[in-house]
């Protein structure tokens, strides 16, 4: 199953984005064997001001067709590692062959997409800012890529 990352913004390159590369390195040759691929990141961005809406079309076009939809949301579930494992590896184990992950812009992502997803995320209750949670999810995908294969990244 190929993980897409779908977000709103555009991160310039520092040591955020090396961060995020690193983890989604980890994950691609972590998850390889176990049938988990970084399918990419797309950027999206609403040059036009059309505000949450206009970034929910342009998150859902960026979605590969047949994409299973998670979102990151504050209100969303709060998982521990391993259930995040577990969620992905039951989509793989489904036969679903891609996952898009959308992470919104400041404001959030528009409730008719929150409401499509099969599964909104929390990291907590606090807010995070962009960068930081596109690189929390990195993390995750490389953390549960290494449960699932049963290495010692991941200490409970």
């Amino acid at each position: 199953m190929r993980v897409h990352i779908c977000a709103v913004g555009r991160l310039r390159g520092g040591p955020e984005q090396d961060l995020i590369d690193d983890y989604l390195m980890r994950f691609d040759r972590t998850g390889r064997t176990l049938g988990l691929t970084h399918g990419g990141v797309t950027e999206v961005e609403d040059r036009k001001g059309g505000g949450m809406m206009a970034e929910a079309d342009l998150l859902r076009r960026a979605m590969p067709k047949g994409a299973a939809l998670w979102v990151l949301d504050e209100r969303g579930q709060m998982l521990t590692s391993p259930d995040f494992a577990d969620k992905l590896a039951g989509l793989r184990d489904g036969g679903q062959g891609d996952l898009a992950i959308c992470i919104g812009g400041a404001d959030g992502l528009a409730r008719d997409l929150v409401g499509d997803a099969g599964l909104a995320i929390s990291f907590g209750r606090m807010v995070w800012p962009h960068m930081l949670a596109r690189a929390m999810l990195a993390e995750q995908l490389y953390r549960a890529a290494s449960i699932l294969a049963g290495g010692p990244y991941h200490r409970v």
